[in-house]
């Protein structure tokens, strides 16, 4: 083997025997390089691209949110308060009521959720990252929190007087048609003294008020919840936060986590970077079976040098293994240099925003250890393999 492995670098490194071969390995070498430095570049955009996508979960969902198992609210009552208070795993809770109402502003109308919260809310969610005008709720049960979208489509701003109120309006129960509309709503009036943004999806969804508000206009008595939002502990174990929860709710709700929560947006940004790393990798695989055509051109420049070789001694294997060796040394080299230089671009790219997708937003980027392991096993096994298949086109014919 180290005989293989000596001569083998020798004829990496030494210039072939005509301008022809030389142009053939450089761009068999070129293409180890581009490939790997492109796989490289997507699987660190699309880590960037998925972080810069949940990043907005981490400030809007909690770590675990409670719901009914049926019907739109549970009961949580002093009991399950006290048993909550005593759990070392949960940091914090909020008690969520939340459903459909008819908002109108001046002339303008629209449909959205009202979602009512408790003064531990901006313990759980950071409240502070999503507002972005006016302030936050504070005690006062006629104050609610508008979404960027709703404050848009009703030309809405922050009030700073009651003078121009927000009405809502949510349906009573009960059949039939009633003689007068007015006395088919419950409603009130309101004022509205900040702005939040998360998303466009968010920020079209949810105006926020204190549950007092929300149970009021929703007739909800004061021992149900519609959710339970929670903030665990830091580096408490979810299975035992989980069990625990479920010991003190039963059959009655369900519980789900910050990825439960976002599990579309989990499978779609997954199933983008699987795309996309396949994509990226057949192309890789084109690329690199110019290595197998440069290790034969090779072999045709070196026939004279490979029969001394074996009559000298060299068996058959062993000669296999030299342009096996040299299409594997390409290979991993090309790969290193093509790591070396995707790392500098994203480095860059980090540093000077060479890539923007708005005039102030750069593209999103981020290195891992992973996506090096990812690149390099990827490139090498598929150079390995053509320098496998190129190295076998060697025979005793050749040699004879």
């Amino acid at each position: 083997m180290n005989f293989s492995y000596y001569i083998a670098k020798r004829y990496l490194f030494s210039p072939g025997s005509s301008n022809a071969i030389n142009i053939i390995t450089g761009i068999a070498a070129a293409g180890v390089v581009i490939g790997a430095m492109s796989l490289f570049l997507v699987l660190t955009g699309f880590a960037g691209l998925k972080d810069f996508s949940l990043q907005f979960s981490t400030y809007f969902d909690p770590d675990f949110k409670i719901f009914p198992s049926s019907g739109k609210t549970f009961s949580f009552d002093a009991t399950h308060r006290e048993q909550l208070d005593v759990l070392d795993e949960i940091a914090n809770y909020s008690e969520i009521i939340e459903d459909h109402v008819f908002l109108e502003f001046r002339d303008k109308q629209k449909t959205a959720f009202i979602k009512g919260v408790d003064v531990n809310y901006n313990k759980v969610i950071q409240t502070d990252s999503i507002v972005v005008y006016g302030s936050w709720l504070d005690d006062n049960d006629f104050k609610v929190v508008a979404g960027n979208g709703i404050s848009r489509e009703l030309s809405m701003g922050v009030e700073q007087t009651y003078t121009n109120l927000l009405s809502i309006y949510v349906p009573k129960p009960g059949k039939g048609i009633p003689n007068d509309i007015t006395k088919a709503f419950r409603s009130e009036k309101v004022v509205n003294v900040g702005v939040y943004s998360v998303n466009e999806e968010l920020d079209e969804k949810y105006i926020f008020a204190t549950t007092n508000l929300a149970r009021t206009l929703l007739d909800i008595p004061e021992n149900e919840v519609t959710h339970i939002e929670i903030k665990l502990a830091p580096e408490v174990d979810e299975e035992i936060a989980l069990q625990k929860l479920n010991t003190i709710f039963g059959d009655q709700v369900v519980i789900k986590n910050r990825f439960q929560l976002n599990d579309k947006l989990y499978k779609m940004l997954n199933t983008e970077n699987l795309v996309s790393y396949l994509v990226i990798t057949l192309i890789a695989i084109i690329a690199l079976f110019n290595v197998a055509g440069a290790i034969i051109m090779m072999i045709i420049d070196k026939k004279n040098n490979v029969k001394t070789l074996y009559n000298v001694g060299a068996s058959l294997p062993n000669i296999r293994k030299i342009f096996l060796f040299q299409g594997s040394l390409m290979t991993i080299l090309g790969t290193i240099l093509g790591l070396v230089l995707g790392l500098i671009l994203i480095l860059l790219q980090q540093q000077f925003g060479l890539l923007m997708i708005t005039p102030s937003l750069p593209y999103p980027t981020r290195i891992t250890a992973l996506s090096f392991v990812i690149v390099f096993l990827t490139i090498t096994t598929i150079g390995f393999v053509a320098s496998l298949l190129a190295s076998s086109r060697i025979n005793t014919k050749l040699i004879a």
